[in-house]
């Protein structure tokens, strides 16, 4: 027989020689960091950003005198390639959570990271961060060209014109975080896409649609003043003939928030409460 078991017999607990340090959001955007600049559609979206910005902008500055920047500010060139860069920034944003839902990596990541809320804020900042630095850096390529050659760097300078420039590369951010929130809800990278070039590229289709009838001419208008090409012409401080109806810039802006904002609360919810 044996006697009983004293708690020297017992098994000891398994404790690990690593360091176990609680889980916060610097560990999140470590990993979301890692992610995005390990994969290939992180490289091939931002070139494209980079290549359209720039190589359009340079291009206008190069075609264009000093005499056409009499009503225009300097920063005009930039918008010429940003109207079509925007396209490659709501790409990657809707790309950085749909790819994982695509390859099923997505179980991994919530099972390594079961804050959902944790991994879902890490990717908000990391791609904002990311995407906003490299259109600013775009822009500025384009922005510095156009004083250096049009401009007198003492005299033309106007930090009007930097803080226009810089609320359109903030513009074209938004449009890619709404990307990512949108992806985060639909979970299917196409079905994002679409629904992102559609809100970039139908209102002024449908605006000048309804225009062409009188009962509707109301709400077409109103379509063809609120949407992010026509945003992105006012955030530049581009002139115009008829400010009679046109809203401002910032208007623009607070609406773009407003509809950003409630995606990414959507997005909060439909992650927590899905099981994957």
């Amino acid at each position: 027989m044996t006697g009983p078991t004293t708690a020297a017999d017992q098994p000891k607990a398994y404790s690990s020689p690593l360091p176990t340090p609680r889980p916060h959001l610097g560990h999140a955007f470590a990993s979301e960091w890692t992610k995005l600049v390990s994969v290939r559609s992180t490289v091939w979206t931002l070139g494209a950003l980079v290549l359209l910005v720039v190589g359009i902008g340079l291009l206008a500055v190069g075609e264009t005198s000093a005499a056409d920047y009499r009503d225009v500010p300097l920063t005009a060139p930039a918008l010429f390639g940003l109207l079509v860069g925007l396209v490659p920034v709501m790409v990657l944003g809707v790309l950085t959570i749909t790819s994982e839902y695509g390859t099923g990596l997505i179980r991994t990541t919530f099972t390594a990271a079961p804050g959902r809320s944790r991994v879902l804020t890490a990717k908000y900042l990391v791609f904002a961060a990311a995407a906003f630095a490299a259109v600013a850096g775009s822009v500025s390529v384009v922005v510095f060209a156009s004083f250096i050659l049009h401009g007198d760097w003492a005299e033309r300078q106007s930090a009007a014109q930097w803080a226009h420039a810089l609320a359109g590369c903030l513009y074209v951010t938004l449009l890619g975080v709404l990307g990512l929130a949108v992806g985060a809800m639909l979970r299917h990278s196409a079905g994002a896409i679409a629904v992102m070039l559609g809100l970039v590229t139908l209102p002024p289709v449908t605006g000048g649609m309804l225009s062409m009838w009188e009962t509707m001419a109301p709400v077409g208008r109103t379509v063809l003043q609120y949407n992010a090409p026509v945003a992105l012409i006012q955030l530049f401080g581009m002139p115009n003939g008829d400010t009679s109806n046109v809203p401002s810039s910032w208007s623009q802006m607070l609406l773009l928030v407003l509809v950003t904002s409630a995606a990414v609360a959507g997005s909060y919810v439909l992650v927590e409460r899905r099981d994957v």
